[in-house]
C-alpha cells in the first residue's frame, strides 16, 4: 500500500511542479512570456529583469512553494527517506519539464530550495546562505546557484544523509541546466546585477 501511495505522491508532486509560476505571474502582470524575453528562462531572476521586484518575489515564492507540501505530507505519512526525497525530486522535475507548458521549464533553483527546506530545513538554510554569500561577492545569480548546489550534496551528507538520493539528483540536473551560464562564466560574459548606488 505504501508503494502505491508513494507512486501517487510522485505523480502529484510532478504535476504540482509543472505549474510554472513565472509564466502565470507574467500573464497576470501583463508582462511578456518570460520564455521569449531576457534570458528566456521562466524563473524569478528573469522575471526580475522583465518586470521588477514584486512579480519576481511572487514568482520566487510560488516556485519555492511547489516543492514543499507533498514532501511534508510524505514525511507526515512516514514514508521511507529515499521515497520522500524522490517525491521532492519529482516536484523539481516538474519545474524543469512541465507537462502543462510543453515541457519547457526553468532551471529549478527556487523549487530545489523549497524541497531542501521541506526535507530538512537546516540544509535548505545552509544552501541559501551559500547562495547569498556568493551573490554578495560577485552579483551573478547563476554563479551563486551553481556554487550553492555543487555544495548541497556535501552539506546534506553531513546533516541528513538519508535524503541524499533526491538532493544529489537535483544538484546534478540543476547544474546541467546551467550549462549555457557556465560557458558564459568561463568566457567572462555572464550578466551581473548592478549594485544600487547610494
Amino acid at each position: 500500500m505504501s508503494d502505491i501511495l508513494a507512486f501517487a505522491l510522485l505523480i502529484a508532486a510532478y504535476l504540482l511542479g509543472s505549474v510554472c509560476s513565472a509564466i502565470i505571474v507574467c500573464k497576470l502582470w501583463g508582462l511578456p512570456d518570460p520564455r521569449s524575453q531576457g534570458s528566456s528562462n521562466p524563473g524569478a531572476t528573469n522575471v526580475m529583469r522583465i518586470g521588477g521586484k514584486k512579480p519576481a518575489l511572487i514568482t520566487l515564492a510560488g516556485d519555492m512553494a511547489k516543492g514543499v507540501p507533498l514532501v511534508l505530507l510524505a514525511q507526515h505519512l512516514q514514508l521511507r527517506p529515499d521515497l520522500i526525497s524522490a517525491i521532492g525530486l519529482a516536484a523539481f522535475m516538474g519545474h524543469l519539464y512541465p507537462v502543462f507548458f510543453k515541457f519547457e521549464g526553468g532551471k529549478g533553483v527556487a523549487t530545489a530550495l523549497g524541497v531542501l527546506l521541506a526535507l530538512y530545513w537546516p540544509v535548505g538554510l545552509a544552501v541559501i546562505g551559500v547562495w547569498i554569500a556568493v551573490f554578495a561577492l560577485f552579483r551573478i545569480s547563476s554563479l551563486s546557484s551553481i556554487t550553492a548546489f555543487a555544495l548541497a550534496p556535501i552539506i546534506a551528507w553531513y546533516l541528513v544523509p538519508n535524503y541524499m538520493l533526491g538532493i544529489v539528483g537535483m544538484s546534478i540536473l540543476l547544474i546541467a541546466r546551467h550549462k549555457t551560464n557556465i560557458k558564459a562564466l568561463l568566457k567572462g560574459e555572464e550578466r551581473k546585477f548592478a549594485k544600487k548606488e547610494e
